[in-house]
């Protein structure tokens, strides 16, 4: 009898599932879900970098996709055995005593404290600062060696010594934090004691300073120096953590029930959507598998005797089990990709949505009808446009920091910036600028890599970018001077889900075995132009003389005037 497993990834905007057949990887059904109070921009203030989501975004996307695919697919629901849950992070969440998202009782269900916080989410720069300088001061164990050397305020304990002060009540009436991937799980579970759940060792040790070498999560007496409330908050967080590839319970009565499926499916541990999407696309030594989003995530892996004791400076952490048990895997990522051609996109909107769209010249139907046009059309023109462009014409040079930067070197309070900007220059000359900038920010991202002494061969790219972009992949190939494959899948990160629970359902003895047989194959391979190569190595020298200037000239004025 063939078996069936549920792959499921929850991104910044949606969540989808996939049901795969273990025997091969294939796909028998899909289904996305987008979220409606996200959609709506509900609890979230852009302008101070607040970025929240409810949790019933998620439980109703749960419940929507996986039974829309076992609906589509018609397979018996004995035959689906395991289930893995893919997330983005650090996204931790407030959850009371009983196991509840704080956001579904009374009194919190509209306050956007309680709510999920988002990766994105930048609200706790001042508090990051504050970890990274008692982690270096305070005489003890610097527990930030293994983050790269710098903790972000995209991180699980910046964000929640943020809210604590922001906000009392929600302090008090908080039991504990999960992270997205953790309460998911839990949710499906039947396992239900909160202090022995299986936390996933992903989020862990790449977002919350867990490591095997102190024990765990960091010292009371240090989590105690940064507010009193943290070092009792780890009481009744966790000291263990897990792969994967592991069972965290099995599916209980009530999902079962509402999910059409029955209570001998596995749970596996959740883990993060890049780590998962690595393992979809069949990474492998010395290849840097790219998640090329609305932000990027760079995962690695490398075998525990070639990085030894040495820490990568400047990434985002590197975790013993994090992509495949028994190898250490690496991240790093740029925190915007995608998401600086977005915010070109609505800066030029700003006129259709404000004017074209609200004229009484046109019918409603008429303005549904243009705007699934511009939809279809506006990015794929400008990159048109953009690729007819001569290196030899004067180009603006630009920055990728539109929301901050991740790696290297954390840094959320850098801002990004332009230059050169002339009255010949037109849309599609900053389209360009702003494509070779998400560029040459993955360029540094290599170079560090590279310097650090960990081997880069290859290159793989997974997401909605590397598959409807072929003008920002080649860019992205002659920049790196890499071939760059991409992957065939739509769904890597759920699919690299799909593999971690064929695993912990035991089909497979362990995650490399199973990636090889289920994993993407590949759908296109970019080439470095040697004309083109060259061309960029002086654009290369000038963003990086850019960048210095930002972050160290403008810093120091900046630092004059506040002053």
């Amino acid at each position: 009898m063939k078996n069936y497993v549920i792959g499921l990834d929850y991104g910044s905007d949606s969540v989808r599932a996939v049901l795969i057949d273990t025997q091969n990887g294939a796909e028998l059904a899909s289904e996305v879900f987008w979220y409606p109070r996200w959609k709506a921009q509900k609890y979230c203030v852009p302008a101070k970098n607040q970025f929240r989501q409810h949790p019933l975004d998620h439980i109703e996307g749960l419940e929507h996709t996986i039974t829309s695919v076992m609906k589509q697919s018609d397979v018996n629901p004995e035959t689906v055995v395991g289930i893995c849950i893919d997330t983005t992070g650090s996204s931790p969440m407030p959850i009371t005593n009983d196991g509840t998202p704080l956001a579904l009782v009374d009194g919190f269900k509209e306050n956007p404290n309680a709510m999920m916080i988002l990766w994105k989410d930048h609200t706790a720069v001042k508090e990051a600062n504050e970890i990274n300088d008692l982690a270096r001061s305070w005489g003890g164990e610097d527990y930030t060696k293994y983050e790269g050397g710098i903790y972000s305020s995209e991180w699980f304990w910046a964000k929640i010594l943020h809210v604590a002060r922001e906000d009392k009540a929600v302090k008090d009436a908080t039991y504990t934090w999960m992270e997205h991937c953790d309460f998911v799980t839990y949710l499906l579970a039947d396992h239900k004691d909160l202090k022995a759940f299986k936390r996933s060792r992903c989020a862990a040790g790449h977002k919350a300073m867990w490591h095997e070498s102190w024990g765990g999560l960091p010292d009371k007496a240090f989590l105690g120096q940064l507010d009193p409330y943290l070092a009792e908050l780890r009481d009744d967080l966790y000291e263990e953590t897990f792969t994967s590839d592991e069972i965290a319970g099995y599916l209980n009565e009530v999902w079962a029930k509402k999910l059409g499926l029955t209570t001998k499916t596995v749970i596996a541990v959740g883990t993060f959507d890049a780590h998962s999407g690595a393992v979809g696309a069949k990474i492998d030594n010395n290849a840097l598998v790219r998640v090329m989003g609305t932000s990027t995530c760079d995962i690695m892996v490398s075998p525990e005797e070639v990085i030894g004791d040495k820490t990568v400076r400047g990434i985002c952490g590197q975790v013993n089990g994090s992509v495949i048990p028994g190898l250490i895997g690496l991240e790093a990522g740029q925190s915007a990709f995608g998401d600086v051609l977005a915010w070109f996109k609505n800066i030029l909107s700003w006129p259709i949505e404000n004017l074209v769209m609200k004229s009484n010249v046109l019918s409603d139907e008429q303005k549904q009808e243009l705007q699934k046009e511009l939809d279809a059309k506006f990015i794929r023109t400008l990159a048109e446009q953009a690729e007819k462009i001569q290196h030899s014409e004067a180009l603006p040079m630009a920055l990728d920091w539109v929301n901050g930067r991740r790696t290297p070197d954390a840094n959320q309070e850098l801002k990004s910036a332009f230059t050169g900007i002339s009255l010949g220059t037109k849309a599609p000359h900053i389209f360009k600028a702003l494509v070779n900038a998400i560029c040459f920010g993955s360029k540094m991202i290599v170079d560090r890599f590279e310097s650090e002494g960990v081997k880069i061969e290859s290159v793989i790219g997974i997401g909605g970018v590397a598959r409807k972009s072929p003008f920002i992949m080649q860019t992205l190939a002659n920049v790196l001077n890499m071939p760059i494959k991409v992957a065939e899948s739509d769904q890597a990160p759920a699919l690299g889900a799909a593999i971690y629970a064929a695993v912990a359902a035991g089909v497979y003895d362990n995650v490399i075995e199973a990636s090889k047989i289920m994993g993407s194959d590949f759908e296109a391979e970019y080439f470095p132009k040697a004309d083109d190569v060259k061309a960029y190595i002086p654009l290369m020298e000038a963003y990086m003389e850019l960048a210095e200037f930002v972050e160290n000239t403008l810093k120091e004025k900046n630092h004059e005037f506040q002053l």
